[in-house]
């Protein structure tokens, strides 16, 4: 599978920064005075920061797909100097990447002595308390709304009354598909359902019944641009993150028929093979099917 990832041409860059607030993944930081990939992780590849470079400095690189690993990686951004390293290390923790900080940390200990810093410096500055930007030594970017994170919810069994509310069972965020990374912690290993928009809205016990205990992207076949883009998410949490199933759920509308035909065509792409089910529901909130695909 070929994958899209931004390009940056440091020749071009001059450092303005017109392209950071157009990064909602928070992938590009300008740092040492010019804009730099902080996150190979999180690059979607959607392109949006491109239009918005003046100094045309910015293209999509395509390249051949491979389990995202965090040795590379680190061993990538020791090039562009420690503050870029910082950035790369806090983007992972503020992300809720702990096994790939420790992963780069533990990378850089083991090779400290062919560095230009000391370990202890970067470190120091990944774990100190967030300052403004107005006083920081890059720019961040990427929208707040969509930084990923573990929900905890309590193992007891908890029965509402009609005085209280029927418990969430939602474990993550973000949950839309655009927003997502398959490589989040909570994804790995996980099961998961890919729920169209209007699903939760129309059936009352969609939390007990289908997303306790499960990982979940929400889109809308009809309204949503780039579903190829959620075809390439698919296809990497299934042999990257290596799912365990995959539950679609949709409306009977006509339209939600494509979430699912989005779901077969990731299974067919991906090199590992997981069960796939399907759910119909009706508009009334009842279920009118439920197979495995």
């Amino acid at each position: 599978m070929i994958r899209e990832v931004v390009k940056i041409d440091e020749e071009k860059c001059n450092g303005c920064g017109v392209c950071i607030p157009e990064c909602h993944e928070g992938a590009l930081q300008i740092i040492d005075g010019k804009a730099r990939l902080v996150s190979d992780l999180m690059c979607d590849g959607l392109g949006a920061c491109l239009n918005h470079c003046p100094q045309d400095a910015m293209t999509i690189e395509k390249r051949e797909a491979e389990p995202y690993d965090e040795i590379k990686v680190i061993a990538l951004m020791v090039e562009k100097g420690i503050n870029t390293v910082v950035a790369h290390l806090k983007h992972l923790k503020d992300h809720n990447e702990t096994v790939y900080l420790k992963q780069a940390v533990g990378w850089l200990r083991e090779n400290e002595e062919k560095l230009d810093f000391k370990v202890e410096d970067v470190t120091r500055q990944v774990h100190k308390p967030k300052i403004s930007v107005m006083n920081s030594g890059h720019v961040g970017g990427g929208c707040p709304g969509s930084q990923a994170r573990s929900i905890e919810r309590p193992t007891a069994v908890t029965t509402p009354s009609a005085n209280t509310d029927a418990p969430s069972e939602l474990r993550q965020w973000p949950v839309q598909m655009h927003l997502i990374n398959p490589m989040a912690n909570y994804f790995i290993e996980s099961d998961m359902v890919l729920a169209a928009d209007c699903v939760a809205f129309a059936m009352g016990n969609f939390h007990s019944k289908y997303l306790k205990g499960r990982s979940v992207g929400i889109a809308c076949p009809k309204l949503d641009e780039g579903h190829s883009v959620y075809i390439d998410k698919l296809v990497k949490l299934i042999d990257d993150a290596k799912i365990n199933t995959l539950t679609v759920t949709i409306m009977q509308v006509p339209c939600c028929g494509g979430l699912l035909q989005m779901a077969k065509q990731a299974v067919d792409l991906a090199s590992r093979k997981i069960p796939l089910k399907k759910v119909v529901v009706s508009i009334e909130g009842e279920i009118l099917s439920e197979e495995w695909v």
